[in-house]
């Protein structure tokens, strides 16, 4: 309980009256009794008052609120949060709403003041943006009740209970299966190459077409027809998708609001969608983390769901990226051949080690790997250089891309797929580039 702005500011005029009269008597000044009198009055009626006021505040009912929270939010999303609130009061009452908050969830609209009227509940909204995935519980909420007189507020802190989880963002992933899988990746920017016929299974036989290869002829079925007949194949079906996610200290930078482990994550949810919707399986495993995870790849749209709950509470931590030791975790796992996605972000440390663990991989899968670059280092790059400073921040990132370089040089000249991207692009990319090794049958 805590005295209101009313009760201060009578107090301080009492006050005030006090010391003005108090200063004219020291003064020698003649202060009618009366004016003492009526000032001395006011202050033992105002303690009179807000000795009554406090103790009706305290037998005040509390209102009953409920929250309506969803159990799923996305990282980076604004959400609605309703809250009901209901009472016993027989007047009408002016109260405000304090929603306690966990850390790491952004928040607009609180406090909340709310008019509540006899006999009916009320609704008030606030916004909810996280900015961290994982599981949080939402305790309490906050009261603040005028007294009758509008001397005193008092605070209640009524347990209200919730649970909520906090994915990556994909909801542009539920968005897209309301509309055709080619639409949906055209507003993603996802560049698909229509190559008919250069599939690796079987579809069906038809008449030969101009632009058709010569070995796309069917002769048995040309002889029966006495007309050309071509194969129609189309892109392989049934093939194993693995994600190898780097969670080490690696993946901690940012260039936004998102690090970029959450702008990897978010594509590799991406590309599990699409991949799901083209009959692939897709599995994942993390490395340089508090806690490893592996999911076997697994055909089906249900999976995308277990790929959800199996990776929203992931963290990046401040390890160091033991390439070697991920390497032979996946091949003691992942027998049956597939494409293992590599995510990371390469700098100059450990290259060696980075190039024998993928070298070992190739050997068995199809590699491609993504590596993550940091947008500040595109920006210096095309900043004009004018001062000592600008020049050698200039040199330390022309440094840093001139190693990347090379090491993206060493992989391709081993035969390794390489995607080298900022974080903002990561989704689409990662797309194409996986349509774009199935039409070709690399995938």
């Amino acid at each position: 309980m805590k005295p209101s702005r009313l009760l201060l500011l009578w107090l301080a005029a009492l006050c005030a009256v006090g010391l003005v009269t108090g200063t004219l008597q020291a003064l020698d000044f003649d202060v009618p009794a009366t004016v003492l009198s009526i000032n001395w009055g006011l202050l033992l009626a105002l303690l009179v008052l807000a000795i009554i006021d406090a103790l009706r505040l305290r037998r005040l009912p509390s209102p009953r609120i409920k929250r309506h929270l969803p159990g799923s939010l996305a990282l980076g999303r604004w959400s609605d949060i309703r809250l009901d609130i209901e009472h016993d009061f027989a007047e009408p009452l002016r109260i405000k709403v304090f929603d306690h908050v966990p850390d790491a969830l952004d928040m607009e609209n609180l406090p909340l003041t709310v008019s509540l009227q006899p006999g009916q509940y009320s609704q008030v909204f606030y916004r909810l943006r996280p900015l961290k995935r994982g599981h949080f519980t939402f305790t309490r909420c906050e009261i603040s009740l005028p007294s009758p007189f509008g001397l005193w507020s008092g605070k209640r802190l009524p347990r209200v209970t919730d649970h909520t989880r906090v994915y990556p963002d994909f909801a542009r992933l539920y968005g897209g299966e309301l509309l055709a899988v080619d639409n949906w990746l055209s507003r993603l920017g996802v560049r698909q190459r229509q190559r008919r016929g250069q599939g690796q299974e079987f579809h069906q036989l038809r008449e030969f077409r101009e632009g058709d290869s010569l070995r796309q002829i069917d002769w048995k079925a040309t002889a029966r027809q006495r007309t050309p007949i071509a194969r129609e194949y189309e892109d392989e079906r049934d093939q194993q998708i693995m994600f190898l996610l780097d969670c080490g200290r690696r993946m901690r930078s940012q260039d936004d609001e998102l690090s970029h482990f959450d702008h990897a994550l978010n594509a590799c949810l991406l590309l599990s969608y699409v991949a799901l919707r083209q009959g692939d399986a897709v599995g994942l495993c993390t490395f340089a983390s508090e806690q490893p995870r592996y999911l076997a790849p697994v055909k089906g749209s249900s999976q995308l769901k277990v790929l959800l709950n199996g990776v929203y509470d992931i963290d990046s931590s401040q390890r160091s990226a033991d390439y070697a030791a991920a390497v032979d975790t996946l091949l003691s796992r992942q027998k049956r051949r597939a494409l293992v996605v590599l995510m990371t972000n390469l700098r100059d440390e450990e290259d060696e080690e980075l190039l024998g663990a993928v070298q070992r991989l190739s050997r068995r899968h199809q590699v491609l790997v993504v590596s993550l670059r940091e947008e500040s280092l595109d920006h210096v790059r095309q900043t004009p250089v004018q001062t000592l400073p600008e020049a050698l921040t200039y040199c330390a990132a022309m440094d840093v891309l001139n190693t990347r370089a090379q090491l993206h040089e060493q992989l391709s000249a081993q035969g390794v797929a390489l995607l080298d991207v900022p974080p903002r692009e990561l989704g689409a990319e990662l797309v194409s580039a996986y349509l774009s090794r199935k039409r070709s049958g690399n995938a």
